[in-house]
């Protein structure tokens, strides 16, 4: 018999979408043939997540959990928003998110491998609705927090979804915190946390408007302004940004005439993090011709 290894399993794993496990029974009952093993589990899975695994999955939901100090948000993916909707689907993200509060997995592998119920593991459970669904699925991203403070969640919907650590007696504030965080979706705690990269592009972007005003104001003979005063645009151009960014420095959703700062001072509150994803952000998506894909199957029938 035909020594299995995990090169193997790894190989008719990644051509097939289907749990680890159930590569190495299908490898081992086809005794080391990958043609027949792959077969074995498109018979098993009704050959739909096999055909499913390559495809960009970049709708979705985000879904969390919070108990004990102990929360999670989470982001798992489908094709397709009709999907997104399934009572499964959404299942799958709610236990996902369980999975990661109550066991703190090192990432989303280790996430995958942990047992969801009925001798499952999370990602058999996947595989299988894979199968049932014809649709692929995935586990994008996960932020797990422990805290002996606060942790307030909101979801907009299931399509944005924020978890704040916050200290303070008013529960409501850590809500609207995380209400206005979806609304208004800051990059960063405070001015100081934001990225030096977005700042730089931020600077880029100002710089290159300057530029223009310069070759505008040349064309019309007018005089350049001096360096220091450019200077100064740029600086104010970033400041700006970084107030418009920066959570703290935010006006409050529900108050504008406050700064998230200033609300938090009076209601004796301080934020110490925030997590917020949005489903799909930064995936590229798939853009259909659906003339050209009938087209093609009306080719196809008369070929």
């Amino acid at each position: 018999m035909a020594a299995i290894t995990a090169a193997m399993v790894g190989e008719l794993r990644a051509k097939t979408d289907a749990p680890m496990m159930e590569c190495k029974k299908a490898l081992t009952e086809a005794e080391g043939d990958m043609g027949r093993a792959e077969e074995i589990l498109r018979v098993k899975l009704g050959g739909k997540a096999s055909k499913a695994s390559s495809r960009v999955t970049a709708e979705g939901v985000v879904a969390t959990y919070i108990a004990n100090g102990v929360g999670a948000l989470i982001e798992v993916n489908s094709e397709t928003d009709f999907v997104a909707k399934n009572d499964d689907f959404l299942n799958l993200a709610n236990t996902a998110a369980k999975l990661v509060a109550e066991n703190n997995p090192a990432d989303v592998a280790a996430l995958l491998a942990l047992p969801a119920g009925n001798g499952q593991t999370l990602d058999e459970v996947r595989a299988a609705l894979i199968g049932k669904i014809g649709e692929n699925m995935s586990i994008r991203r996960f932020q797990r927090f422990e805290t002996t403070a606060k942790l307030a969640s909101y979801l907009h919907g299931t399509r944005i979804g924020v978890v704040v650590e916050f200290d303070g007696a008013d529960e409501q504030v850590g809500k609207d915190v995380a209400m206005h965080i979806a609304a208004m979706k800051p990059v960063s705690l405070s001015a100081d946390q934001v990225p030096a990269e977005l700042i730089e592009k931020e600077r880029s972007v100002a710089q290159l408007k300057a530029d223009e005003d310069a070759a505008t104001a040349a064309a019309a003979g007018k005089p350049a302004q001096s360096p220091e005063i450019v200077a100064k645009r740029l600086e104010g151009s970033v400041q700006k940004y970084l107030k418009e960014v920066s959570l703290l420095n935010q006006a409050f959703v529900k108050n504008d005439k406050q700064s998230i700062e200033q609300m938090l001072k009076e209601k004796a509150t301080t934020v110490k993090a925030f997590t917020m994803y949005v489903v799909g952000e930064g995936i590229e998506k798939k853009v259909d011709d659906f003339a050209a894909e009938v087209a093609a199957q009306m080719a196809a029938s008369q070929g």
